[in-house]
């Protein structure tokens, strides 16, 4: 009698060819993977700033694609409460790694605009897409009222907590007698300070929803259980792999962005703010979406506001410590508009979701805010 292993994976691994076709054709946005080596070519040879941003801009969409396909698969492996945290981390791994070239570049404009359009693009675009589609098949559609609750509350207190710096900044009276640049000085240290609290509280709400109270979490789950396609071996290499693609793609797609103003008269707010964060999150808005025309509004709620809530406790302050270790004085001070826009955006979608239903109107609301707040920062001067 053979002895078993040690270490049994879920499934016998496939052949490395099978593995490699199964990753290629996880998603139909992968057809644009013929724009990854043209996107790489645009960089190294130095093509027209619009080639070089045009086409790592289109090469980032399937990249992020693989990069969730290969989470999903490794998540298999490490269990549930693992599995649920590479998949929050990860879900975000491109926003984070254009936020991280950019602030290396000295683009502290773009990293904050794309952090605040990435939490609005998932609140507004990725949930009124769900609520329309998932609503245009089931008349009314519902979801745990009690996790909505919950992460809607703990979006509250982040959207709060970014508000500050900007309200400390406002008030704070004119250096009487002191040196120029005091002011900025504090709001950096607020920022700093308030980052740190923050990521404390991301910790906490981790253990809240992994542990101490997973039971709000669950999603609606098949009685088959999950089979992984790839191996935990090739899940690595890929996950690895796809990451340095993406990070060089994104340095030519940041690099570009200041040629591109100059040549198009395209704002630099609007690059950062609605069409980097949709690039970014392409293959989980995909995602949200298909599960909500299932009518598994629980897992789309997860993962768009799931998503919002992990920019604004996460992500945003993680990019202003690495400013600090960098010496790039990232901070959490948005414009006087751009705080108004974050409210607004966090009141809506807290009061549509707080009564555990939703329908295609709702979602008509939702992505109605999110053209006009598109708009006003096209004409934003």
């Amino acid at each position: 009698m053979e002895s078993a292993p040690l270490l049994a994976s879920p499934r016998r691994s496939p052949a490395l060819k099978q593995e490699i076709k199964a990753l290629a054709t996880s998603s139909y946005v992968n057809y644009l993977l013929v724009f990854v080596p043209l996107g790489l070519a645009a960089g190294l040879l130095n093509w027209p700033a619009v080639y070089k941003f045009s086409l790592n801009f289109l090469a980032v969409i399937p990249l992020a694609s693989l990069l969730g396909f290969a989470t999903e698969e490794l998540a298999l492996y490490v269990g549930e409460s693992i599995g649920g945290l590479l998949n929050a981390t990860f879900g975000n791994a491109v926003e984070l790694i254009v936020a991280v070239v950019a602030l290396y570049q000295g683009q502290i404009a773009i990293v904050q605009a794309s952090m605040l359009g990435s939490i609005l693009s998932n609140m507004l675009l990725v949930l009124g897409c769900c609520f329309i589609l998932g609503g245009m098949k089931y008349k009314v559609q519902n979801f745990s009222s009690s996790a909505a609750l919950a992460m809607s509350s703990l979006m509250a207190v982040s959207c709060s907590c970014l508000l500050l710096p900007a309200a400390f900044h406002a008030t704070i009276p004119p250096p009487n007698g002191v040196p120029d640049g005091s002011t900025g000085d504090l709001v950096v240290t607020m920022s700093r300070s308030t980052s740190v609290v923050m990521l404390i509280l991301y910790v906490l709400f981790l253990l809240f929803q992994f542990k101490t109270h997973s039971d709000m979490f669950e999603t609606e789950t098949d009685e088959t259980p999950e089979v992984p396609t790839l191996s935990s071996t090739v899940a690595l290499t890929s996950l690895a792999l796809v990451t340095v693609v993406v990070a060089v793609c994104a340095d030519y797609l940041v690099g570009s962005i200041d040629d591109i103003v100059e040549t198009t008269g395209m704002p630099k707010e609007f690059i950062g703010l609605i069409l980097i964060p949709i690039v970014g999150n392409a293959a989980e808005h995909a995602s949200a979406v298909m599960v909500a025309m299932k009518n598994k509004m629980n897992l789309a709620i997860g993962i768009a506001v799931g998503s919002s809530l992990q920019i604004a406790l996460f992500m945003t302050p993680f990019t202003v410590v690495v400013g600090w270790m960098i010496g790039q004085n990232m901070t959490l001070f948005f414009s006087t508009y751009e705080t108004a826009v974050m409210f607004v955006s966090v009141f809506i979608t807290n009061y549509l979701i707080q009564d555990g239903e939703s329908n295609w109107f709702e979602g008509a609301l939702l992505i109605g805010t999110y053209i006009i707040i598109g708009l006003s920062f096209w004409l934003y001067p």
